[in-house]
């Protein structure tokens, strides 16, 4: 090799931030997130068993179906974690099957812990080269927002998202996630979740929140705007668990272009039929679109 020659570096491509991503994915197919929640009564009703074979027919029947029509989908963890070592490996393949699809995956795992530990779940789920990868994965921040660190860097670093639990429906969150009135613990969450979306250029950030669909006046009661968050709002409740389109308006008024809503059991129980699942999904995504 000539001495004014220098040897080939190969550089690894930078990868667009998890929230251009979503942005665009919103405006092209509209802002709905499919979960994927296999729980033992829907496999049931799908006359499916409720184990691996069962499990992975489930997953990837909503994949076919809702992938190219959904912002995002999002597989619910727990629901594979149930089935052990063989549950996850589904889950493995149904978050390969959706980056196959082109559809954002979420992993709905509200992982939470300090130190190692957060880096260890920082690593399996926003690694490349992990199995079990993720566009995005959901977190919880309540012992600390910083202590969430290892996953916000790891996601900054590869190009993928992560949404913070900041105030959720459940009647049991309020007793941590009110407390203190007009400078709550969600507030902060919120203000937290802000700050690190300065990071990042573009229309959204990749640090998006968890605000549950059926809060109702939550937000004015506790004096939270969600405006300068700049990241996208996920919004699981639509559909079986009550809340509207006209209702999402209402709760997150001047922030609905950011809110990413969630139907699972509204949009599942039309299946097996890829063809039914697809209508559901195209008149759910249709509801949010309309004025």
């Amino acid at each position: 090799m000539p001495e004014s020659a220098s040897p080939h570096v190969e550089q690894q491509p930078v990868r667009e931030s998890f929230g251009s991503r979503l942005a665009a994915a919103m405006t092209a197919r509209g802002p709905l997130c499919v979960g994927i929640d296999p729980h033992p009564q829907l496999l049931a009703e799908w006359g499916l068993n409720d184990d691996a074979a069962g499990l992975e027919r489930f997953s990837l029947t909503v994949v076919e179906a809702v992938g190219s029509h959904a912002a995002a989908v999002k597989p619910q963890v727990a629901l594979y974690e149930r089935h052990g070592s063989a549950g996850m490996a589904v889950l493995e393949r149904t978050l390969a099957a959706s980056s196959d699809a082109g559809v954002l995956s979420i992993a709905d795992a509200k992982r939470g812990d300090i130190g190692s530990t957060m880096a260890a779940y920082a690593d399996a789920w926003l690694r490349d080269g992990s199995s079990l990868a993720a566009d995005s994965v959901t977190l919880s921040p309540y012992l600390g927002f910083e202590s969430l660190r290892p996953a916000l860097d790891l996601a900054a670093q590869y190009g993928r998202g992560v949404f913070v639990l900041a105030l959720t429906s459940n009647p049991e969150g309020k007793s941590v996630q009110h407390v203190g009135g007009a400078d709550s613990v969600a507030r902060r969450i919120v203000a937290e979740a802000a700050a690190e979306n300065a990071r990042y250029d573009g229309v959204l950030g990749s640090i998006g929140l968890v605000v549950g669909a059926t809060i109702g006046s939550a937000l004015e009661e506790l004096d939270i705007d969600l405006g300068p968050v700049r990241g996208a709002i996920l919004a699981p409740g639509l559909g079986a668990q009550g809340a509207t389109p006209a209702d999402l308006r209402a709760t997150f008024g001047a922030a609905y272009p950011t809110v990413l809503a969630t139907s699972s059991r509204g949009i599942l129980a039309a299946g097996p039929s890829v063809t039914a699942l697809r209508a559901a999904t195209e008149q759910t995504r249709d509801g949010l679109r309309s004025e």
